[in-house]
């Protein structure tokens, strides 16, 4: 990630979107978190993302978006904005709504349960780091410690949501459409407005 970083401040490369799924790890943003994230027995990794502790694992899609927002405004808000934005546009074509809940990170379901969590890093106008789309990870793993200062419970995925298995390659081709038309050729208008009531 810190290559493609340095290849897109030099220009040797467009903005671009990197899909993995991680092994079991909580990463640790630069707000720390409780020290509950040790005590959940996992391996704990400090990053440079903003944000707390959070919980990755396989069935959950990681998108680490290279993007230089030099061109885009220098508006590191309207970038999280349009990752919510590629979120809800991924998951809407499965039947779930979902996005921002004021005063709070990531990608919500009815403004109560959190399906996908983003935390950004920008160095030099070029992002890195990115979102988390819970789609059918090991849910339990949350509950042992408290992802992004909150209680593990109100996290959800897709699968959950839909009462069904869905596996990540399923989701891919829709987090690519959902890149695409959002990201390609300037700044994001939304589609619709972002944000849904917190009841």
């Amino acid at each position: 990630m810190r290559a493609l970083v340095a290849e897109r401040r030099r220009g040797a490369v467009d903005d671009m979107l990197v899909l993995v799924e991680h092994p079991a790890v909580v990463t640790v943003g630069v707000q720390g978190d409780d020290g509950a994230a040790v005590q959940s027995g996992l391996p704990v990794v400090p990053v440079e993302r903003g944000g707390h502790a959070t919980y990755h694992g396989p069935g959950q899609l990681v998108g680490y978006p290279i993007v230089d927002l030099s061109v885009r405004g220098q508006d590191v808000r309207r970038f999280v904005h349009e990752l919510q934005e590629l979120v809800a546009r991924t998951v809407q074509p499965f039947g779930i709504v979902a996005g921002p809940l004021k005063g709070q990170p990531g990608v919500w379901v009815d403004g109560r349960r959190k399906i996908a969590s983003i935390g950004v890093a920008v160095e030099h106008w070029v992002t890195f780091h990115g979102f988390a789309l819970n789609v059918d990870p090991d849910l339990a793993a949350f509950a042992r410690f408290r992802p992004c200062g909150l209680d593990g419970t109100v996290m959800t995925s897709m699968a959950r949501e839909l009462g069904r298995p869905v596996s990540v390659g399923e989701v891919r081709p829709h987090v690519v459409a959902a890149w695409e038309s959002v990201f390609a050729g300037g700044p994001a208008r939304p589609s619709r407005p972002l944000g849904l009531p917190s009841a």
